[in-house]
């Protein structure tokens, strides 16, 4: 298979599309940013013109570099829309990689489909669920158009088991909380169930219905 080669173009090779979607999904510390940052290492390595971004609010370990829990890291251009990355890009980019990317809206998905339909491979990383286990942002639009997923597990904190799911270990009911292993957990199916059943509720509108 031939997805993740990166052939380099020679001033002489006639004009192919190469566009197309990429998706890497998972909960917390599943290793989806360490995935992103070795593809886009490797597209460099081939001479392929590549430009990273990450949403500004992003700043838990450096402002702007994308940085894994590892601590690889590759320099990037934090946004605030999806729409400056269009702008950013610019012609002639052959890769766009974006982490993080369940905290941009919903036009995230236009913007991809408009790079990969420009001949640009896109290569996204983010969050598939949040917190309560729910599709989280443009994360399910962006894995149901792209040509290719990868979806990656981290290990149960509890019986290390495949773990898909990130346990918020904090009394917050933002579906957005940045943080790290002081605030989660990533959790297989059972012990993330077990761990909501024993959570006290988060949700001031479920505890205003408990109430009554």
């Amino acid at each position: 298979m031939s997805l993740f080669t990166e052939p380099r173009r020679f001033p002489l090779d006639p004009p192919r599309h190469r566009g197309w979607l990429e998706v890497i999904c998972g909960s917390m510390f599943s290793g989806k940013t360490e995935e992103l940052i070795r593809r886009l290492t490797r597209a460099r390595i081939a001479r392929q013109r590549v430009e990273i971004f990450k949403p500004a609010l992003d700043t838990r370990y450096h402002a702007q570099d994308v940085v894994s829990h590892n601590h690889t890291s590759i320099r990037s251009t934090p946004v605030q829309l999806p729409s400056e990355i269009l702008l950013l890009a610019g012609g002639g980019t052959d890769v766009v990689g974006i982490d993080e990317a369940q905290f941009f809206d919903e036009s995230l998905v236009d913007v991809c489909r408009q790079l990969a339909d420009g001949g640009t491979r896109v290569i996204v990383a983010g969050l598939d669920m949040d917190f309560r286990g729910r599709p989280f942002g443009p994360m399910p639009a962006l894995l149901a158009t792209a040509e290719f997923v990868t979806k990656v597990h981290a290990v149960c904190v509890c019986c290390g088991e495949l773990a898909a799911y990130s346990y918020r270990t904090v009394p917050s009911a933002s579906q957005v909380l940045l943080g790290e292993t002081e605030a989660y957990e990533a959790r297989c199916r059972p012990c993330f169930l077990a761990g909501e059943a024993a959570q006290p509720l988060r949700d001031p509108a479920r505890q205003g219905a408990a109430g009554r």
